[in-house]
């Protein structure tokens, strides 16, 4: 599949049907919105949820039908969007994600739910997610969130990877700003988990000097270096971090951790 979005949609879905995203006792009923081209990867993907035999699954809508799509949900993904390539730059992709999103935005603020919250995935996301809060004016502003966890997620698993402790053992990393070289991953209020107890990361990091410069260049650049490597945009990865998004959004985060990412409009 060379839809970036068609891949991120392939793999939330089952993460969803099964509960990780919404617990292990709310039912679900999954909308799936594309493009005519892509009925028969549509028609697919129904297929395999009904193969899977998801308890929790209540219904499938697999549509090109924006309406349809959009008709009565609580909780909006956006995953369309103009792709980013390896040689785009974000403000190249503006122009045409602008008129997608108000297209959907309007189809939003008549036909979801009144309390429905939207997290936008698509980038640039932070300004896909102001067009989107323009154009559905009925949608509290606060329920309208754009894509932040998938580099607070990377920046949680390069500390874990260099003081050789499991991810779920570190926590309080702080993303600071948008994508890219402006971003400012740092670890001031960062703990991780021993046997004695809990640890700040920033005294136990052997090379201070690593957390100055690779750390922050490696979050900041892990985007590209995903797309020169496998030659796409990250696919499962944005997906389980628009799962975890959702999660703590919901069920609120962790009893002593605290998301603390930011991300401009």
């Amino acid at each position: 599949m060379k839809n970036i979005s068609l891949q991120i949609g392939y793999a939330i879905a089952p993460m969803i049907a099964r509960g990780i995203m919404l617990g292990p006792d709310q039912p679900v009923i999954l909308h799936f919105l594309d493009i005519e081209q892509a009925v028969e990867s549509l028609n697919g993907i129904r297929m395999e949820l009904t193969d899977a035999a998801f308890p929790l699954l209540k219904g499938v809508v697999a549509t090109t039908d924006i309406v349809e799509a959009c008709k009565d949900v609580n909780i909006a993904i956006m995953l369309g969007g103009s792709p980013r390539k390896e040689i785009t730059l974000r403000k190249d992709m503006l122009s045409t994600n602008a008129s997608i999103y108000k297209v959907q935005a309007l189809i939003l603020e008549e036909h979801a739910a009144a309390d429905c919250k939207v997290s936008v995935v698509a980038n640039p996301a932070n300004t896909n997610a102001l067009i989107l809060k323009q154009f559905a004016p009925s949608i509290p502003k606060e329920n309208i969130t754009c894509l932040t966890r998938l580099d607070h997620n990377r920046a949680l698993g390069q500390i874990a990877d260099r003081l050789k402790v499991h991810v779920s053992d570190v926590k309080n990393v702080i993303i600071w700003g948008n994508h890219s070289t402006t971003q400012y991953p740092e670890v001031n209020h960062a703990t991780f988990t021993t046997r004695n107890g809990e640890r700040p990361v920033r005294e136990h990091v052997s090379d201070d000097h690593w957390l100055k410069t690779e750390f922050i260049t490696t979050v900041q650049q892990r985007g590209v270096a995903t797309i020169k490597a496998r030659k796409a945009s990250s696919a499962f990865s944005a997906a389980i971090a628009a799962c975890d998004h959702i999660r703590d959004w919901v069920f609120g985060t962790p009893k002593g951790s605290r998301l603390m990412s930011t991300r401009g409009q």
